[in-house]
């Protein structure tokens, strides 16, 4: 089996209602991401995949989609209040976890057609959440 990674980041900010630290406040992440991609055989240019195929598929979408975007759940009490102010807000039905972000980015990899096995998002330096095929 062979294997390969791509690492993209973005800029994300969100909160996690109800919890019981620091993490109920908004707040933002430089967030790194890890797309690992396996195969039985490798292609004709003798790879799983092409990083740069990755890094545009995947890349594009992480700008477009969560790039300097606010992640709130849809019961989040200040939702109103930025979608009034013009502010840039994603909004969505799970709390916005580093565990729901490794989800929604392998979802996002599969509709590519990319044989994603793996994908774990950095919160920080120490801290990360993956979510793989099972």
């Amino acid at each position: 089996m062979y294997s390969i990674t791509k690492n993209l980041t973005f800029c994300y900010g969100h909160r996690l209602m109800n919890h019981p630290g620091k993490c109920k406040n908004l707040h933002g992440h430089s967030a790194r991401v890890a797309i690992t991609l396996e195969a039985d055989s490798l292609n004709t240019q003798g790879m799983v995949c092409d990083f740069s195929d990755i890094n545009q598929f995947a890349g594009k979408w992480l700008d477009d989609t969560l790039d300097h975007n606010m992640l709130l759940h849809k019961d989040d009490p200040i939702l109103p209040m930025l979608q009034q102010a013009g502010e840039r807000v994603m909004v969505v039905d799970k709390h916005p976890t580093a565990e729901f972000l490794a989800k929604l980015i392998f979802e996002h990899v599969k509709t590519g057609g990319f044989p994603v096995t793996n994908v774990s998002v950095w919160e920080t330096d120490s801290a990360n959440a993956s979510y793989s095929t099972p």
